[in-house]
């Protein structure tokens, strides 16, 4: 009899789980420069926990997704993008970091009935006719442009090892300062000089949430505030973390995640 209820309580339980999963939005997470699908994984982990399906996509032209640099661009990024989510019979939560806010305004204006929501993590939050570059350019406050070295000869860009813990994991553990330098990795140009073509009634319709983060020293939190009150969006979320909150404060941004999914 109590193999009986334990066996009834559980597919309770399960089919509780799949009928959230069921009502909740997927949500699509989407690197920035510099990086891959891996600094989602604990994000993903609580998300997937908490009942919502997640999409991981990993950009091309980088060690695990390879492709040739001189195919790399910011066409490629979207159309990636729009196949991881093309299967979803619902309009997804689109969450971008830092140059992932580039790739999904790009995803909005292509396709916004397949956007429910556009998240931008500290993330690049463009008007049309702005890349990266044209953004970093006006951030008076970041640190990352002395770090930078463009190899235009390759195609590609890097960040100088000894300052990328200072510059993505400001105030996180030591530990996490020691290993940080070894997974960042370096990124095709041609995405981020490539300026958007963005409308009104395209990217302008989809709805927005940003995520700042206090104490970013790549995307400034004078760049943030400077992008949003030129670019509006319907919720804003403060987090008291350097560039790489995924690594230092996963519960506080899986939480601001799920608000802008309700």
């Amino acid at each position: 009899m109590k193999v009986a209820n334990v066996l009834i309580l559980t597919s309770v339980a399960l089919a509780s789980v799949h009928a959230m999963a069921a009502e909740n939005p997927a949500i699509a997470l989407v690197h920035g420069a510099f990086e891959d699908a891996h600094i989602w994984d604990g994000v993903s982990a609580r998300l997937q926990a908490d009942g919502y399906r997640v999409i991981n996509v990993n950009l091309p032209g980088r060690p695990s997704a390879p492709m040739a640099t001189n195919l790399v661009s910011g066409d490629v990024y979207r159309d990636t993008v729009l196949k991881a989510i093309n299967g979803e019979s619902k309009p997804v939560v689109l969450v971008g970091h830092s140059f992932g806010g580039i790739a999904i305004s790009a995803v909005a204006e292509a396709a916004p009935a397949k956007v429910r929501t556009a998240v931008y993590l500290a993330a690049y939050l463009p008007q049309d006719g702005e890349s990266m570059l044209s953004l970093a350019k006006q951030d008076r406050d970041s640190k990352a442009g002395p770090a930078l070295k463009i190899d235009e000869a390759k195609g590609m860009v890097s960040v100088n090892y000894a300052a990328r813990a200072d510059l993505f994991a400001n105030g996180a553990p030591e530990g996490l300062r020691k290993v940080l330098p070894d997974l960042i990795i370096d990124e095709p140009l041609a995405p981020i000089v490539t300026p958007l073509k963005l409308t009104a009634q395209r990217f302008g319709k989809v709805d927005k949430v940003y995520i700042h983060t206090a104490q970013d020293q790549v995307v400034s939190p004078y760049l943030q505030q400077k992008m949003v009150a030129a670019t509006p969006v319907r919720l804003e979320f403060t987090l008291n973390t350097g560039h790489t909150p995924f690594l230092t404060d996963v519960p506080g941004l899986v939480s601001a995640i799920e608000k802008s999914a309700e």
